[in-house]
């Protein structure tokens, strides 16, 4: 895409050296450490979901500071948080340039469980529009919003279920290294290396999230057949499928998957995934002839699953945000800080 280049340094070769060692060893921030203030709402449906607002004062103040400037919003990935290394990366990019910026946790990642009989899922477009909604009403000012893995599916899932009703709530939507075909992404991750490490670490996240959803819930699911899932797709059969209304794996999948719904999508939007990311085969991707003219595509050749290392070792995982950052805010009309963006190693 012209204006857009990366590349992985030659130390860090494949796409799981680019995915693991970013998340857990490269350096996130230029500035000093991220600091949030936490807000809770209350769900339509009687639940709850915590956001982290970037240190400034009150949520309303973070706002109003910088309202002119522009609201970012992050939805995090599977089991992710506010303080995954992207979120921070992409906070301290939102500092830089006077935005605002807030993750809304998805039910059950905040670090405390939800209340109600569910969690979220992939395809969770009608929490991504409520959730959007309520920021609009209180920011008069341009809205941007990054989906990471599984939240940039089900961010891309409502601006194509929206159609041109997304522009009211937001200006720029930017999808990062999401498995917009579920399907392919979830064969992918139960397969030989995959499934012994990507697998096993996030089983070992959901299944004690999941029995203690059952403890709030008795009879919510089958204990023993969630204990026996060795894969994604065993445990979205058990769990995730029919706590979200779908009738299996296979429809939640099907149902929730974006890239059928791309060519829909009515504003500017970003679909950023790495051909070597270990999650999404390359042969998954879309191509242009399957997305709408307002939709850009975004593959190089490595970074891996939201890794994207650069620089020397240890590495930092600040040019990915920088250059969504600025895609987001340039299809806004927002006019990114003065200092250009040098590549330059985090302090």
């Amino acid at each position: 895409m012209a204006g857009m280049e990366y590349a992985a340094p030659a130390w860090l070769p494949g796409g799981n050296l680019q995915t693991i060692w970013p998340a857990l060893f490269a350096r996130r921030v230029f500035g000093g450490p991220v600091r949030y203030r936490r807000e809770r709402w209350t769900a339509p449906d009687g639940d709850f979901i915590d956001l982290d607002w970037l240190a400034g004062g009150s949520a309303a103040h973070a706002v109003a500071s910088v309202g002119a400037h522009g609201l970012l919003v992050l939805f995090h990935g599977l089991e992710g948080s506010s303080r995954s290394h992207y979120a921070e990366a992409f906070a301290d990019f939102a500092r830089a340039h006077g935005l605002a910026y807030v993750v809304p946790h998805f039910r059950g990642c905040s670090g405390e469980l939800n209340h109600g009989p569910r969690a979220y899922h992939s395809g969770d477009h009608e929490e991504i529009g409520w959730i959007l909604a309520r920021l609009r009403e209180r920011h008069p000012g341009p809205l941007l919003a990054v989906g990471v893995s599984l939240g940039g599916n089900a961010l891309l899932r409502w601006a194509g279920e929206q159609e041109g009703a997304a522009a009211r709530l937001a200006s720029a939507v930017a999808a990062v290294c999401s498995p917009i075909d579920l399907a392919a992404g979830g064969t992918a991750i139960g397969r030989g290396f995959n499934r012994l490490v990507y697998t096993g670490m996030f089983l070992r996240s959901m299944k004690p999230k999941a029995l203690a959803k059952l403890a709030q819930h008795p009879g919510l699911f089958d204990r023993e057949a969630l204990l026996a899932a060795r894969d994604l797709y065993a445990f979205d059969n058990v769990f995730t499928a029919p706590l979200h209304g779908f009738q299996g794996t296979d429809d939640y999948w099907a149902r929730a998957s974006a890239k059928p719904h791309l060519h829909r999508i009515r504003i500017p939007a970003l679909v950023l995934n790495a051909r070597n990311d270990p999650f999404v085969p390359a042969a998954s991707l879309p191509a242009a002839h399957e997305v709408g003219p307002r939709v850009t595509l975004w593959q190089p050749a490595t970074g891996g699953h939201v890794g994207f290392p650069s620089g020397r070792p240890p590495a930092h995982v600040r040019a990915m945000p920088e250059q969504v950052g600025r895609w987001l805010m340039a299809a806004a009309g927002l006019r990114p800080a003065a200092q250009a963006w040098r590549g330059r190693a985090p302090q």
